[in-house]
């Protein structure tokens, strides 16, 4: 009971189409592949927000307090300098720095949140069901074991939709 059946679109409209039909007949999709974003496809999956944008405000908060801290502790503490009648504390200055720590570390936080979010540290081995798919092809995935119907049964249904290419693949080892 590991079999996944996939199909082949090579148009965003004729995609959008199978999705809504192969849920109207109550199959269950295991995974869309697309080579560029496809403008309502994830509301069509149902998929919810993204916490990367929280992931991002809490590493640019955690950046920016670090590169205000330290600042104000090297200016006031450890190598007190009057610069040109500056004082001690002069929290115009540390602007760009601290602005730039933000970006920094809202940038490292969201690069590797996506990373261990999406199983692509070192070491990981893609499961790229046909190269095409990263050029010109969309990609409609089903899997047996979400589904109370066969392979059969799912391949030719997503034939129906229209797909150009229906292969099965058996995933049991």
């Amino acid at each position: 009971m590991g079999a996944i059946v996939y199909g082949h679109f090579t148009d965003e409209l004729d995609l959008l189409r199978a999705v809504e039909e192969l849920q109207d007949k109550g199959i269950s999709i295991a995974d869309v592949r697309t080579p560029f974003p496809v403008h309502g496809l994830d509301h069509l999956l149902k998929f919810r927000r993204s916490n990367l944008p929280k992931v991002a405000f809490i590493g640019g908060l955690i950046g920016g307090s670090l590169g205000l801290i330290f600042q104000v502790w090297v200016f006031t503490k450890a190598w007190p300098l009057v610069i040109g009648g500056k004082p001690y504390l002069s929290i115009p200055s540390f602007i760009p720095v601290t602005f730039e720590m933000t970006v920094l570390f809202a940038a490292f936080a969201m690069g590797i949140a996506f990373l261990l979010r999406s199983n692509l540290g070192p070491g990981s081995i893609p499961d790229i069901l046909d190269e095409g798919v990263t050029d010109d092809h969309f990609q409609i995935i089903l899997s047996e074991k979400n589904n109370k119907i066969s392979e059969t049964e799912l391949a030719e249904a997503l034939a129906a939709t229209g797909a150009l290419d229906v292969k099965q693949v058996n995933t049991e080892k």
